[in-house]
């Protein structure tokens, strides 16, 4: 059963993601894996990420599903996890970001937003950043080797973080940062890490499976 909101939190995850639809998701990768083995990689993605987030223990956590939260993948979580399923709003990937950390900083002083795409994000990064929050920190980053970043944590809700970013480029990393400087916000950097989208990277993820079968049991339900 999901969880609803209740009482103010120091902090909550908002954890967004792509339903496990084939030929919507991970579509960079479709031309190497097919539409369905794709698809089956975004629902091994989507149940690491939300194990991830429920070890850390930094408060609530909030599924954000693209389209809706209608598939029949997303039911199966909700019966065995307790997380929360919530429609990603309309719009560009800016104005969905900050649609779901204003709507998540209603009910938390801090918010984390995170993807499925790295399955390097370990539950001690969220931790890191839920702390760097409580400190007085403004914003944590997780920076991505592709210039992109993986995981956002904010204190404060802000348009302008968003707006006119390069999404989908290696400019997007430092783009943000810009705005960071730009609003006056203190930001911490956790390590670099990268994400599974291209040919190469779900080579080196599958090679750390080999190598830790752990995680391969995580991806399973």
């Amino acid at each position: 059963m999901a969880h609803t909101r209740s009482v103010r939190t120091a902090c909550a995850v908002a954890l967004l993601c792509r339903a496990p639809i084939p030929g919507f998701a991970k579509t960079r990768l479709i031309p190497h894996l097919g539409e369905m083995q794709t698809a089956r990689l975004q629902e091994e993605l989507i149940l690491q990420a939300v194990e991830t987030a429920l070890d850390a223990e930094v408060g609530p956590v909030e599924l954000w599903c693209d389209p809706d939260e209608s598939h029949p993948f997303f039911g199966k979580l909700i019966k065995k996890f307790p997380v929360r399923l919530t429609a990603q709003p309309r719009g560009d990937r800016g104005m969905r970001l900050h649609t779901c950390a204003a709507g998540a900083l209603t009910v938390a002083d801090g918010v984390i937003l995170m993807g499925v795409d790295c399955a390097l994000l370990q539950a001690y990064h969220l931790q890191e950043a839920a702390d760097a929050l409580a400190r007085g920190t403004d914003v944590a980053i997780a920076p991505a080797d592709d210039g992109t970043y993986v995981l956002l944590a904010l204190k404060h809700a802000s348009a302008r973080l968003f707006d006119g970013i390069p999404w989908g480029t290696s400019l997007v990393l430092a783009e943000t940062q810009a705005r960071i400087a730009q609003l006056g916000w203190r930001c911490h950097t956790l390590e670099t890490l990268w994400n599974v989208n291209t040919p190469d990277e779900h080579y080196r993820w599958r090679l750390i499976l080999e190598a830790h079968p752990d995680l391969r049991r995580r991806q399973q339900f």
